[in-house]
């Protein structure tokens, strides 16, 4: 789950991390006071959650408050990358001598937080890595013990030469992994981390993507969920209780387990397809989770087949059957459905599927190859 960047801001400042001044603003009136109440030059600052808001016109520097009304009016309403800017963030602007990267990211291969920093900040970190990787430093977090004091040091002395700003970076390295932690974080990010007049540190920008899976015990981060700049199919798949990922293809696809789902997904791209979606159902055998997964797939105009999967182990087939039968009745596709049952109960599924006479397939290529050709 991704957050805005003021709310990312408010964990960074709850933990202690140093931030300007911030307002969030939905009119442009909202932003005019803001700005006159600081009494000072501002940033304006579309508040989406895609990348590249400051390459499309979303990131604005305002001397006043009446330029900060007419940028958060040109702002406010613009499509950024497929998202509408709702909201903008008026903060404090700051004279920038320094621009730093700091992120904390979770390393699956070593299974440990690693703290990432570059002293070219202000630019994507991906550029970063291509074209200077050795500016680029890293720190593995054990994470029974947490980060070290001197693990903080050394980065902050990779990013600052004077002592003072040392200091503050490694307290401000200290606090981020702190909040990286409490807010089960998959990502952190400060890009740029910068340097002001008289020396102070201070991270004007946020970024924090929290990990799904830890949403159950983090209610206040979840009810922070912007319902708005999210695919209303991946709403109803969430609520479903489905794992769904929408894609830009013609062939929807219907898997249980998640590496079945990907296989199915590289084999119609093997040969010659698109897939639409990643969806997997789960072990569940529930036969609702079907009709709903059928339902979600059906709501997208780009889908000219739908692909069947299913490995019987602790899915049952003829539970999955009786799910696919169900929503023939109840939506009525008119795209060409084809399916692959094997496994659990599988004679009883394919029974079940005669009454409804779809086209099958016994193997997994034999299934793809089929969902491409009815696509047409």
């Amino acid at each position: 789950m991704k957050v805005h960047e003021y709310q990312a801001r408010q964990m960074f400042a709850d933990h202690g991390v140093p931030v300007p001044n911030g307002e969030i603003a939905t009119t442009s009136s909202e932003a005019y006071e803001i700005a006159e109440r600081f009494n000072k030059p501002v940033m304006v600052k579309a508040q989406v959650l895609v990348g590249g808001r400051g390459k499309a016109g979303g990131v604005k520097y305002a001397e006043n408050a009446e330029a900060a009304q007419v940028l958060a009016t040109k702002i406010i309403d613009m499509d950024i990358k497929g998202e509408t800017v709702h909201k903008v963030l008026i903060s404090e602007a700051v004279d920038i001598l320094s621009e730093s990267y700091v992120g904390i990211i979770l390393d699956r291969a070593t299974q440990k937080p690693v703290i990432m920093v570059s002293s070219a900040g202000g630019v994507d970190i991906e550029e970063v890595a291509d074209k200077t990787p050795e500016k680029i430093f890293k720190e593995y977090v054990d994470p029974v013990v947490g980060l070290q004091a001197y693990q903080a040091r050394n980065l902050a002395y990779k990013l600052f030469k004077d002592i003072g700003q040392v200091r503050q970076g490694a307290d401000i390295l200290m606090k981020l992994y702190q909040t990286f932690w409490d807010v089960d974080a998959s990502l952190v990010e400060i890009n740029p981390l910068v340097t002001v007049p008289g020396g102070k540190v201070l991270a004007i920008d946020a970024k924090v993507n929290i990990d799904d899976n830890a949403l159950y015990r983090q209610k206040e981060i979840e009810a922070m969920r912007d319902l708005a700049a999210e695919e209303p199919a991946e709403i109803k798949a969430r609520e479903a209780d489905l794992s769904f990922v929408k894609l830009d293809g013609s062939i929807g696809c219907i898997v249980n387990g998640a590496g079945l789902a990907m296989t199915t997904m590289d084999l119609v791209k093997r040969y010659g397809g698109e897939p639409a979606n990643f969806l997997d159902i789960g072990g569940s055998s529930n036969p609702q989770k079907v009709v709903a997964a059928m339902d979600i797939i059906l709501s997208d105009p780009n889908v000219r087949s739908i692909l069947i999967n299913i490995f019987g182990g602790i899915t049952r087939c003829d539970d999955v059957a009786s799910g696919i039968v169900e929503a023939f009745k109840q939506l009525k596709p008119s795209i060409p459905v084809v399916v692959r049952l094997t496994g659990t109960n599988e004679k009883e599924g394919k029974k079940i599927l005669a009454s409804v006479k779809l086209p099958s397939a016994d193997t997994l290529d034999n299934v793809v190859k089929k969902a491409i050709e009815l696509a047409g």
